[in-house]
Order: C-alpha cells, then sequence, then structure tokens
C-alpha cells in the first residue's frame, strides 16, 4: 500500500528524522475473518521471528478501556512494557460518527542515545527514543450521531507499518533518511550539487528535503497529478517549489530535479512498473515545472527589491501582510526564503498578520465547500450510510427513470431525517439512475418527485468509490428518509455529456494516429457543454495536425460507426489492447468501450449509441499545461454548430467592414496591416528624430561637471521609440552625456547615454535610479547606458529640472 504524508506538515520535512510527504504504509485488513488475538498473533509472529527485532526492546500501547487486549499481550511480553493510554492516542476514528475502536501499538525502544533526556521520558514521548512501527485497529463499534457506541455485526482488523520507519529501526540507523530506501537518491544529490551530506546540518536538510520531495512528486506524477493552484496539483506543485528552492540552496541555479526522478524509478520500479512507463512524461513535467519557479523567483526579486525600495523612503522596518500574502500565494514565492532575504537588509516580516490573511483563505475555501461535497469534511456521514446500506446501485446505463428508496440525508455537517421546500440538502438512494461525476464525466442533473415533494437535482458525486450522493433543492413538500421517489435524469443533458464522452474517446485515438503511441491522456473533463482533454505531448500542435485530427473525428461521426459496451475481466481487456491509464483504480472486472476497431479504452463513463449522434466535433483551441502536456478544448452537437455559426457571423460583420466579400475579406486585412506598420514606422522615426531647440536647428549642450550634457523632454514617445531617438543624439557632435525622459499615459520613461570619455566620471545606472525616485519608480543599467521610469507623469518636468544637480552630485570628480 502507498500513502502520502501531511502536507500541512511540510516545513517539518527534512528536519527531523521521520516526517515525509511520501511514505510506503505495509499492512493488512480483515473483514470479519479474525480479530484481536489473531492480529496480535501475527504481529508478535512478524516483528519478532520475520523481521527479528529483539522482543527485549519491544513496548506495548493499548487503550486504556480494552483489558482484552492487554491479557492477549501479557502472553508475550511483560506487564511492565504494557502501557494504557487515553482516547487521543489508542483510539481510532475519522470522524465524530462512522466505525470506529480500540488500537494497539508496537514500539520500538532505541535506547537512551535517542531520547530527550526529561525525567519522565517514557513511551509516548516526542522524542525518538520509543519509536511507533506498528499500529493493530480493532475496528469493533460504530458511532452514531448521539455519539453511542454500537457493535459492528462484523468487527474489523486494520493495520499499519510504515516502510521507512521498519527499515531504519532493522538497519539500526537512528534516521529514515539513514536507510537504504533514500541512500541512492542522496548519492545523488551529492554528486548533482557537489556537497558532502553529514558535514553541514544546513546542506543536510536541504538534501533530506529534495530526497523525500521527489519521491512525492515522481508518484503523484505517475499517477495523473499535475502542478496546479488548487486540490491535488496545488500539494504537487508546493512540494516541487520547495524541493528546488532547497536546490537553491545547495547552490543549483539550474532544474536538476528531473534528473533525480530516474533515480526514484530505477529504485522503485519493480514494485512500481507504472513509473518506468512514465518516466519520460515525468521528467518533462517536473523540468517544466522547474524552470518556471526559476522565473518566478526571479520575479519575485525584482519585486522585493521595488518593496524594499519602498519600505526605506517611507522608512519603514516591517514588511506589511498584504504585500507578504501577495508575494506568497500570487507569485509563489516562499516565505522563508523571503525572511531571508530581508533579515540581510535588515527587515522583519508581519508574520501574524500573513498568519491572518492565510486564515482567511482557508476560511474562503471552507465556505467554497460549505454544500458538503466530497471534501467537506463529512465523509464519516457517508460511511455510515455506507455501513447501514451497501453500495449505491448504478442504473443509469440502461434508464434514465427510476423509482427508489431514500436511506440517507445530509443537510451542511449533520445527518438529518427529512428537508423542507426551499432547503438544499444532499441525498442518497438505494439505486439510482444518476451518472456521479467520476472518470472525468460531470455528474448528471434532473429531477426528483414523489406523492407531495418535488426537487432539483443539482449535481451527483461519489465521495466514496461505490456510494453515489445527490445535491438537492426542495422545490415543494418534504422529503423524508425511507420515502419511495422518482428519479429522472436530465435526458437532454445526459445525451450532450455522453456525445463530449463518445469524442474524447475518438479524440485520443485520432491524436495517437497523427502524433505516435507516445500520446496518452493525461486529465479529462466532459460535461454537456464542453470537453477538455489533457494528453502527453512534447510540441505544440501545427494547424494542420489539428486540421486532420478534426476532420479523421468527423468522418467517424459520418460513418455512424457502432460504439459497444462490454464487461470483462482487467487481464482479458488488457490483452485483447483497451487502453488503461494507472492514475484510475480498476476493479478485478471492467468496463470497455470499443468504437469498431478505431478506439477501445477502459471506461465506467456514459456514451452514445453510435458516432453518429456525435452530430459535428469542433477543436476550438489547443495550448500547453504543463511541460510536455497538452490540452485540446472542443464542442460537439449544438455546442459546435452554434460555435461554428458565432465564427461566422463574426467574419461577415468583418467582411461588412472592410467593404469586400467574405472569401477576400482575409487578403483585404493583411493589405490595411501591412500598410498600417509602414506608417506607423514612418511616425515613429519622425517622432525620434533629433529636435531642434534654437533657430539654427543646433542642440542645447551645457556644461555640468565639466561635461558637455544634453538634457530633453521628448513628449509622449514609448521606450523603443526613445531608444532611437538617443541613437540620432549620439550621432549629433559634443555631447558627453545625454538623459532624455518622456511619458505615455501614466508613466514615465528615462535612457541616459554615457560617451566612453566619461565613464569613469559618470554612471549612468546611477543616475536613472535617483531619476526614477523622483517619479517613483526604479531604473538601473550599465556605466554606459541605463533605463528606468516611474509611474507619476505630473513630476516628470520638475525631475529634468533637478537633473543638473543630481549630475553634478554623482559625479565622480570634484570641479569645484
Amino acid at each position: 500500500m502507498r500513502a502520502g504524508g501531511k502536507h500541512n506538515d511540510l516545513e517539518n520535512v527534512g528536519k527531523t528524522a521521520r516526517h515525509h510527504t511520501f511514505f510506503e504504509m505495509l499492512g493488512n485488513f480483515s473483514f470479519g475473518d479474525y480479530f484481536k488475538k489473531e492480529a496480535i498473533d501475527f504481529a508478535w509472529e512478524f516483528v519478532t521471528e520475520i523481521v527479528a527485532l529483539p522482543p527485549d526492546q519491544l513496548w506495548i500501547t493499548v487503550f486504556r478501556d480494552d483489558p482484552e487486549s492487554a491479557l492477549l499481550w501479557e502472553k508475550k511480553i511483560p506487564k511492565e512494557r504494557i502501557v494504557k493510554m487515553g482516547e487521543k492516542d489508542n483510539f481510532w476514528q475519522m470522524g465524530e460518527t462512522g466505525p470506529c475502536g480500540p488500537c494497539s501499538e508496537i514500539h520500538f525502544d532505541q535506547g537512551p542515545r535517542m531520547s530527550c533526556g526529561k525525567p519522565d521520558c517514557r513511551v509516548g514521548c516526542d522524542c525518538d527514543r520509543y519509536l511507533e512501527i506498528w499500529n493493530l485497529v480493532f475496528m469493533q463499534f460504530n458511532r452514531n450521531s448521539k455519539g453511542e457506541l454500537l457493535p459492528l455485526p462484523k468487527p474489523s482488523i486494520d493495520t499499519g507499518m510504515g516502510l521507512e520507519r521498519i527499515s531504519a529501526v532493522c538497519q539500526g540507523v537512528w534516521s529514515n533518511y539513514d536507510s537504504d530506501l533514500f541512500a541512492p537518491l542522496i548519492r545523488r544529490i551529492e554528486n548533482i550539487a557537489h556537497v558532502s551530506y553529514g558535514k553541514n546540518p544546513s546542506i543536510d536538510m536541504s538534501i533530506r528535503v529534495i530526497a523525500d520531495h521527489i519521491r512525492s512528486m515522481t508518484f503523484l506524477i505517475s499517477d495523473g497529478i499535475l502542478p496546479s493552484n488548487e486540490g491535488r496539483g496545488y500539494v504537487l506543485r508546493r512540494i516541487m517549489r520547495r524541493a528546488a528552492r532547497h536546490g537553491k540552496f545547495l547552490g543549483l541555479s539550474e532544474p536538476f530535479l528531473f534528473e533525480l526522478s530516474g533515480a526514484v524509478i530505477e529504485k522503485a520500479k519493480q514494485v512500481y512498473p507504472e513509473l518506468e512507463f512514465n518516466q519520460s512524461r515525468i521528467r518533462q513535467i517536473i523540468q517544466g515545472e522547474e524552470e518556471r519557479f526559476i522565473h518566478t523567483l526571479d520575479l519575485g526579486m525584482k519585486l522585493i527589491e521595488e518593496l524594499f525600495l519602498r519600505m526605506k523612503e517611507e522608512n519603514k522596518k516591517e514588511i506589511p501582510a498584504d504585500a507578504l500574502f501577495k508575494l506568497y500565494d500570487t507569485y509563489g514565492f516562499p516565505l522563508d526564503l523571503l525572511e531571508d532575504i530581508a533579515r540581510d537588509e535588515g527587515y522583519e516580516l508581519d508574520k501574524k498578520g500573513f498568519e491572518l490573511e492565510m486564515g482567511n483563505q482557508k476560511a474562503r475555501a471552507r465556505a467554497a465547500s460549505r454544500f458538503g461535497g466530497p471534501d467537506s469534511g463529512v465523509v464519516p456521514l457517508y460511511k455510515e450510510i455506507l455501513n447501514e446500506h451497501g453500495k449505491t446501485k448504478f442504473l443509469g446505463y440502461d434508464t434514465l427513470r427510476a423509482k427508489s428508496l431514500l436511506i440517507g440525508l445530509v443537510k451542511g455537517t449533520e445527518r438529518v431525517k427529512k428537508g423542507s421546500a426551499g432547503e438544499e440538502v444532499f441525498a442518497l438512494f438505494k439505486e439510482t439512475p444518476f451518472y456521479g461525476e467520476g472518470g472525468g464525466q460531470a455528474g448528471d442533473r434532473g429531477i426528483l418527485s414523489g406523492e407531495e415533494t418535488r426537487a432539483e437535482v443539482l449535481d451527483t458525486f461519489k465521495p466514496l468509490p461505490d456510494l453515489f450522493v445527490h445535491r438537492i433543492k426542495i422545490l415543494q413538500g418534504e422529503l423524508i428518509e425511507n420515502q419511495s421517489c422518482l428519479l429522472e435524469v436530465d435526458e437532454k443533458l445526459r445525451m450532450d455529456t455522453a456525445r463530449n464522452h463518445t469524442a474524447t474517446h475518438l479524440l485520443h485515438a485520432a491524436l495517437r494516429e497523427r502524433l505516435g503511441d507516445h500520446v496518452r491522456q493525461a486529465g479529462s473533463f466532459v460535461g454537456p457543454a464542453r470537453l477538455r482533454f489533457d494528453f502527453n505531448h512534447f510540441l505544440p500542435m501545427t494547424r494542420k495536425e489539428l486540421d486532420h485530427v478534426e476532420r479523421v473525428i468527423n468522418e467517424r461521426v459520418l460513418k455512424n460507426a457502432s460504439v459497444s459496451r462490454r464487461v470483462m475481466g482487467i487481464d482479458e481487456a488488457l490483452k485483447q489492447g483497451a487502453l488503461a491509464f494507472f492514475g484510475d483504480k480498476y476493479g478485478d472486472e471492467v468496463r470497455v468501450i470499443q468504437i469498431e476497431a478505431f478506439s477501445q479504452e477502459l471506461c465506467g463513463g456514459t456514451h452514445c449509441h453510435s458516432t453518429g449522434e456525435i452530430g459535428l466535433f469542433k477543436i476550438i483551441s489547443e495550448s500547453s499545461v504543463a511541460a510536455g502536456v497538452r490540452r485540446i478544448e472542443a464542442l460537439t452537437g449544438e455546442g459546435a454548430y452554434d460555435f461554428i455559426k458565432s465564427e461566422e457571423s463574426q467574419l461577415i460583420q468583418m467582411a461588412e467592414s472592410l467593404k469586400a466579400k467574405t472569401a477576400d475579406a482575409p487578403q483585404k486585412l493583411d493589405k490595411l496591416l501591412s500598410s498600417l506598420k509602414e506608417k506607423e514606422k514612418e511616425i515613429s522615426a519622425l517622432k525620434s528624430k533629433p529636435v531642434a531647440s534654437k533657430p539654427d536647428g543646433g542642440t542645447e549642450i551645457k556644461k555640468i561637471a565639466g561635461a558637455s550634457v544634453l538634457i530633453r523632454q521628448m513628449g509622449s514617445l514609448e521606450p523603443k521609440e526613445l531608444r532611437l531617438a538617443l541613437d540620432g543624439y549620439k550621432k549629433e557632435p559634443g555631447a558627453d552625456l545625454i538623459l532624455l525622459g518622456s511619458s505615455v499615459e501614466d508613466k514615465v520613461f528615462f535612457i541616459v547615454s554615457v560617451s566612453p570619455s566619461k565613464i569613469k566620471q559618470f554612471h549612468a545606472g546611477e543616475l536613472v535610479r535617483e531619476l526614477s525616485i523622483l517619479v517613483d519608480g526604479t531604473g538601473g543599467g550599465k556605466p554606459e547606458m541605463a533605463q528606468g521610469g516611474g509611474k507619476s507623469p505630473e513630476k516628470l518636468a520638475d525631475a529634468l529640472l533637478q537633473a543638473e544637480q543630481l549630475i553634478q552630485k554623482l559625479s565622480k570628480i570634484d570641479f569645484k
């Protein structure tokens, strides 16, 4: 069994010997086959005989109100090494309701060298002396909404042992990172960064962070997760950026994590063959994210420099919370890195204010899930209903209309017996024709009705793999538990979704046919309005390739090819060539969707009966999602027709504006744009010519600090035009230093040039920096050439008046 760590403890990873973002859990389950005695016997046999840990170094904890477990352990270990603990430590439950029970843990005494040294150091201490290595959960109760513990008809066993911990213990090392699970990674990091592990605590921490995080990101990407700003993708992005930042601490300024992924794959590929299969994709995605983060760091440093400049002007020493949060949340700049930079510059961070901003963000996130979606914290309630009534039977492959028994209602975060008109609740039925969101397909919508009840089904989702939940707005009457209801799926929405889903299968096959077998689905979404398909490919698709794929799909639509559905064993399906995706979980039996000999995929979604039902297929965009991952968005049926009609309408309108036929409009527009471009060049050239300031056409040059200086306000020139003007003035003889300024709308631009003979006396970058401050901006550059500007055009004239004093002040030769 694989498991992920706690990303909310992210900052502890690398600092401690045990924190991880990814770990492998060894364990087994028993659902009614055996219970406490057998579980304890098996655990003791494994730990003392198979793993061969010394029995005299083992300690046991049991729940204080579980005398049965304590008596069973007394047959194996001295009573004084059995510790009774409270509910916090030795009673397992996922939520306030649902399956639960006492647990018993096996601890390994690593000796006094690992102790915290406190007089009361014992089992349960936070230090690493008594290390928990195995947990036996005895699920024997169901806690109802009243808090009562009711015996389960079939008590069960859930066990767990962390591979990283048991490896470290067996190998006699104090840290998980010193075990052979991490050794190859640490050696690879040492080679890449040219550092040594074990000599410098700061370097060691960064190496541990990178070694842990590269395992997480490799497995997450292999499972189909992509870096993003929400959900699991955001966790992945945080992990990747933290690892890249610690690479910076080791002196690595170029992407390197993508190379380390190979060491993870080499170590784990025998157990997880999908890693090797996805190796190229994993490398590309990691490298792309690294390159983006390097850009983020560079951008962040520029913003930080501007921030420090403002604080210096305002004589402030604490960076405000809103600025911290913007750098962190908008630009992805790590707070601890910012803290290090600020400390070097003598600034402090408003951490309390920042935490408040973070709390507000979390509150907004919680509010977004307040309706009880899959991530809203009410999963235990759904588990309770699943244990009581079993799996939801899905009828939607064969019918869109069915009567069913209401077996559960959830309102907010509580289970209720009934709901009234005007309320929004979550309803669970014994069976349903409504498809629950999954496999990239949106959940069904429709109508629910009873004798005096009418409600709208707004969405359907599956908080647990076998449980369908309907989000319902009650329009009339009441919904009462155990009520019989008629469920009717919105037929048009279901059909529109089916068109889009079948089209994604055609799209996948057409892309593989055109681009190659390396193309694999990396994610998808199909709803009634549109489809989105993410796939592995290295380059943007050309217009020719997109046109070809679109044509092939529409040819299949015109053929009205049959879409067959078959249920078979997973091995048989794969043997017949059906495409499967490692990110998805499959049972022993799978559903195969086949479109003649063109496409064959494992899929649990709803589909057309034949391709002709798609009507029309139209690609509307192709873009990049991440390194090595492209995205196509497309429409089918009425949506595709409406899109084409809209495009046609815009073309006709453009042709009318150009006073041309639609067939001639593109050519006429090209001519018009070419002519406009030429005119813009002429205007730019005229604007950038040196302007005479004297009747004889000469330029007005002043002597300042022993140098010939030209200062001019150039009207509304853009930076490019300002550079052209500078080139023109440089051709005029006599000027050692040229300073030009202009303003366009709400922006100011400066450019300064210093002749080679005066570089030792004047620094163009220093002058531009001081000038830019006068117009509320920044600037800088080389001694011979520099640019800058600001956001206060009304201050430009005054800044140019002060320029003479600045030139005198910044001159490195005293001419007094």
